[in-house]
């Protein structure tokens, strides 16, 4: 067991905090049971090393038994240890350390995608971490992050995720005009949320989010541009019923892509039914 904080390998997984070591590295953390576990029953293969406390170890052995079958090396270490690598207050007994995994626009783009995410200088990693967990469990086909978005990798916006990281192709790298371009090019809309923009309820009424969309997100704080919302085909706002001044981004973001979801499978089934 490894119990001195100080130790080269303990010291080396705590400094992949920092966007500079992930990238010289090319490893991330992902903490928690819960994230450990989506990375060791979909991903195996990008697991270098994970880090668990013994009391932890004892509570999800079944997990930690099958890294182990898949020859996964598992290092039993200090509370005070895993405290130093762990980015939370108060660590849940294990991080795991992981081989970095980005997708390729071009990849993305020959799947044939019908709907995708993108998210424009979108800087509070709570919220990319969220919206990629919504665009999984609303069946998006990837996540492009562009501009200076931040990194979908730093280990909150992988903790929000909740283990999604590991199931939906998240591409990052690319401009928002190239982004765009290329998706356009391929046969999709591109929406973009914005206060200035028609009520959703409409849009989805008049049958435009039937067909392959990708929905683009700005900034937190200062929304979209002028210039960013002329790259996209329509701007759309979700309506607000009640008091409330404003939708933060991330449940903004559920709105969108689940009106979208609900779109295109209400579409294909009727499309399946005629075709009977």
């Amino acid at each position: 067991m490894i119990d001195n904080p100080r130790s080269p390998r303990v010291r080396a997984a705590a400094k992949l905090a920092k966007r500079s070591q992930r990238a010289e590295t090319g490893l991330f953390l992902v903490e928690g049971p819960q994230a450990v576990d989506e990375a060791v029953r979909t991903r195996p293969e990008l697991i270098r090393e994970i880090f668990v406390t013994p009391a932890a170890d004892d509570r999800h052995h079944a997990l930690l038994g099958t890294a182990r079958a898949a020859g996964i090396r598992v290092e039993q270490v200090s509370e005070p240890v895993l405290a130093v690598i762990a980015d939370t207050v108060t660590p849940q007994g294990m991080v795991a350390v992981c081989a970095l995994f980005p997708t390729a626009l071009d990849d993305v783009i020959a799947r044939g995608p019908r709907l995708v995410t993108v998210l424009e200088e979108v800087r509070d990693p709570g919220n990319a971490g969220t919206i990629i967990r919504v665009a999984d469990a609303a069946g998006a086909d990837a996540v492009i992050l562009t501009g200076s978005s931040v990194d979908p990798f730093n280990p909150k916006a992988v903790r929000a995720t909740t283990g999604s990281i590991f199931h939906i192709p998240v591409v990052v790298g690319v401009s928002l005009e190239s982004a765009l371009d290329r998706l356009r090019a391929s046969g999709i809309r591109v929406l973009a949320a914005d206060v200035s923009g028609e009520d959703l309820l409409g849009v989805r009424a008049a049958g435009e989010l039937d067909g392959p969309t990708a929905w683009l997100f700005g900034n937190e704080a200062r929304g979209l541009t002028v210039e960013q919302l002329g790259m996209a085909d329509r701007a759309v706002v979700v309506p607000i019923y009640g008091a409330a001044e404003s939708l933060n981004l991330a449940t903004a973001a559920a709105v969108c892509l689940y009106e979208s979801a609900f779109a295109q499978r209400s579409h294909d089934a009727h499309r399946r039914t005629a075709a009977e």
